[in-house]
């Protein structure tokens, strides 16, 4: 909770018409009564009652009282959540108890949501968890789930995908080499994701951080304690280790010329957030994210199956990787305030509202005209017109991002729609190939 001026509190207690006294009793534990607010106030004086006399704490005796608001949403849960705490000594007054308020604090759901509250707890509540030598603990699937950000694979199934069926149409797809190639690109991708928690953890970014979602802020497991730093470092450098291993033996196998694209891979990943290019902090993250995740994981698949060089791959990943970009776009929104704060300069720092919403629906008019464009100009088979039929999809983004830019927690399902709408445009795009392919 938020400290109050001692005015303000009782202003706003005052609104209430009950509060809970809470003290330690005389055996040493805990005694909470509800009470009656008389709603008078003096000063930094409030009148309580009445009480029991065998509850009554002792005269001077430092009590707290908690006055709260709450609405319940039948099947959703509470809104309207409102609190504010007064302590001070106590003092008996006929059947009462007279409080002169010293301290305060409290908490307005309209002023600071729920999540950005809990958020705000969490060094308080790690403090807590020190002095009593305890930590928070997951199962190991879940923690693993959470540090890698799993969900987020999406990004890589459809580039690699999409490489793969391209190989395909061409007659030279291979399913040894292009697991082999998708599970190398996995594991840079997760090997990424824990890099990014890192050193954004060591600069500061995350932890300035107030309102992070589901979509948005990094994992949160250093933050909240889950994993040490140390425990991430060595599982980032495994999955590195990983890709590098199963990326030489492809290159081996497959042609050299695959080491030069799996190196420009993993020189992306690292120089996105990492000293001293850090290049997401020079608003690079985009098109950073855009090449990693389009055409060098699309030209890596391909060239895993084929054993050779094309363009194709590379122009047919030219949509998703727009896509995919708006992605990361979209979800640094919430964080734009602790990027600031932590000096990572990304686009959505740098620019105003107006212009992040400008560049969202510059951006995504831009990957759909790319679909039908290579359908004009022959690179692609026609089936891949089937992708603009998410086209709705990407309406909807862009009006939750001009209704809720200002709301990290009501953007949540823009952004998750905004991931569908590179998921399901990716997935569509693969299947038109895959059509053209059996046709």
């Amino acid at each position: 909770m938020a400290k109050l001026e001692v005015a303000d509190a009782i202003s706003r207690a005052q609104t209430y018409p009950h509060a809970v006294l809470a003290y330690v009793g005389p055996d040493g534990y805990p005694v909470n009564i509800a009470v009656d607010f008389t709603g008078s106030a003096t000063g930094a004086v409030v009148d309580v009652g009445a009480l029991d006399p065998d509850l009554r704490p002792a005269d001077g005796q430092e009590v707290e009282l908690t006055f709260s608001h709450i609405r319940p949403q039948p099947g959703v849960g509470y809104d309207e959540r409102r609190y504010v705490n007064l302590w001070g000594p106590a003092t008996p007054t006929g059947a009462g108890l007279r409080v002169a308020v010293r301290r305060a604090s409290g908490w307005d759901e309209a002023d600071t949501p729920f999540f950005e509250y809990a958020e705000r707890g969490v060094p308080a509540g790690r403090d807590y968890l020190d002095e009593l030598g305890a930590r928070p603990r997951l199962s190991g699937l879940w923690t693993v789930f959470l540090a890698t950000r799993l969900p987020f694979l999406t990004a890589t199934v459809i580039p690699v995908g999409l490489g793969g069926v391209v190989a395909a149409r061409d007659g030279a797809f291979h399913t040894l080499w292009f697991v082999l190639a998708l599970v190398a690109a996995i594991a840079v991708h997760l090997g990424l994701n824990m890099a990014n928690d890192l050193f954004d953890d060591a600069n500061g970014a995350d932890a300035a951080n107030v309102t992070p979602t589901p979509f948005s802020g990094g994992s949160r497991v250093l933050q909240y304690g889950l994993v040490t730093r140390r425990a991430m470092v060595t599982g980032c450098a495994t999955l590195y280790a990983v890709a590098v291993g199963l990326g030489l033996f492809l290159a081996a196998e497959r042609g050299w010329g695959l080491l030069w694209i799996g190196a420009v891979g993993i020189v992306l990943s690292l120089a996105y957030s990492a000293p001293p290019l850090r290049l997401v902090h020079r608003g690079l993250g985009e098109p950073v994210t855009a090449l990693g995740f389009g055409p060098v994981m699309a030209l890596g698949a391909y060239f895993a199956c084929t054993g050779r060089w094309s363009w194709q791959p590379v122009l047919a990943s030219l949509p998703v990787a727009l896509l995919i970009a708006l992605v990361l776009y979209v979800n640094q929104i919430p964080d734009r305030a602790g990027d600031a704060a932590s000096g990572k300069r990304t686009l959505i720092v740098r620019f105003s509202a107006a212009q992040v919403q400008t560049g969202y629906a510059v951006t995504v008019v831009g990957a759909f005209v790319c679909i039908v464009a290579e359908v004009v100009a022959g690179v692609t088979p026609a089936w891949t017109l089937l992708a603009l039929a998410t086209l709705p999809l990407a309406w909807r983004v862009w009006n939750g991002l001009r209704a809720h830019y200002g709301d990290p927690y009501a953007l949540m399902p823009t952004m998750q729609s905004n991931i569908l709408l590179h998921l399901l445009t990716g997935l569509l795009f693969v299947l038109g190939y895959v059509i053209a392919v059996v046709s």
